[in-house]
């Protein structure tokens, strides 16, 4: 039985809750949002070529408006192992698609993960431990491995995982069979998951053989694999539009979770910065130059070091300055920054801040 892990990027997102940084020239996968130098889907390849196999293993799905950049961000990816979707499906789509493709390079016993490109990881050491004891779960059981976060604070922002019955220890992490997933919940209910001890946040991210779950999606979801088999990648507009969550996870019988804590944010919008690089001695978190005076609380970032932000009695607040756009949201609001790209949408003067 192969051991080997395939890693998988998922790296077709557009990050839309980090504009004006976050553009469709320029995903969030990107960018480098913790002041180092590489982007985020470099930073994921760079932790996921260690575990083993070198290129020649890692595989990156995307989407054909930026793959050009993917190809410039990971120069010594293999062009075989980028695949390129002509149109969004959402991540079931892309698992039956790559799952396909390494089954038939490699066998249905192939052990693939999936990772979203836009993650963060503190401990890469306990990362690796983590997906060692996945796939040794993934290729000795019919399972599908979900890695679930253990959650430090009742947040409503994710989805939460359900662990039932302990099937064993791998790697001595311990396995549980998944009893339910639950989508994003209220305060309450997310402070009662936090007190039984039981659930984890939803990652997002997934290992198992190939053969494995190519047989559960022809179970629960033969709209999305059967029409690639029967076609291959050119029937993907037609495609059903569902997450791996929604079409397969949340109905398999064969979901196993890994409760885990390697340091994990999903980075999903301009607060996440905060989470990062906040410390107690420093009022604000500052990627740019900023001159302030009564401010605090604030995350404030320029793309150009050149453009100085100078604030007065501002606080919780997000400032972002790139190219020709200027961003001021009060924290508790990044989540509507969608709302106002679909204003600018609508809008032909606006296009080219998209």
């Amino acid at each position: 039985m192969n051991t080997l892990l395939f890693p998988v990027i998922l790296a077709g997102g557009k990050g839309e809750r980090f504009w004006p940084l976050s553009r469709k020239d320029r995903p969030k996968q990107f960018l480098s949002l913790d002041g180092s130098s590489r982007s985020l889907l470099q930073a994921t390849a760079d932790r996921l070529i260690e575990l083993g196999g070198g290129w020649d293993s890692l595989w990156v799905i995307t989407s054909s408006q930026i793959a050009e950049g993917v190809r410039q961000q990971l120069p010594d990816l293999p062009s075989q192992n980028l695949l390129i979707e002509s149109e969004g499906r959402d991540t079931a789509a892309a698992v039956a698609w790559t799952s396909l493709e390494i089954k038939q390079r490699y066998g249905e016993d192939a052990v693939i993960g999936f990772f979203p490109a836009d993650h963060w990881i503190a401990d890469q050491e306990a990362f690796a431990h983590t997906l060692s004891a996945a796939t040794q779960l993934a290729a000795s059981t019919a399972a599908i491995v979900t890695l679930g976060i253990k959650p430090t604070f009742p947040s409503t922002g994710y989805g939460y995982i359900e662990q039932g019955e302990k099937i064993g220890s791998f790697n001595e992490l311990p396995a549980y069979h998944v009893n339910r997933f639950t989508e994003k919940p209220n305060r309450e209910t997310a402070e009662t998951f936090l007190s039984t001890g039981r659930f984890s946040w939803n990652s997002g991210m997934f290992v198992f053989r190939a053969g494995v779950v190519l047989k559960e999606l022809h179970i629960h979801a033969p709209e999305i694999i059967e029409p690639l088999e029967q076609h291959g990648p050119d029937i993907y507009p037609q495609l059903p539009k569902k997450s791996i969550d929604y079409a397969l996870m949340e109905k398999t019988t064969l979901a196993y979770v890994l409760p885990v804590d390697f340091g994990w944010d999903d980075l999903g919008d301009w607060n996440a910065i905060e989470r990062l690089l906040k410390t107690e001695e420093t009022p604000n978190v500052e990627l740019a130059t900023h001159v302030g005076l009564d401010t605090q609380g604030a995350i404030i970032y320029a793309s150009n070091p050149e453009d100085v932000v100078v604030t007065i009695g501002l606080e919780d607040v997000v400032i972002v300055r790139d190219r020709n756009v200027t961003l001021i949201v009060k924290k508790e609001r990044t989540q509507e920054i969608k709302q106002i790209l679909k204003i600018l949408q609508s809008d032909s003067r606006f296009t080219d801040l998209l």
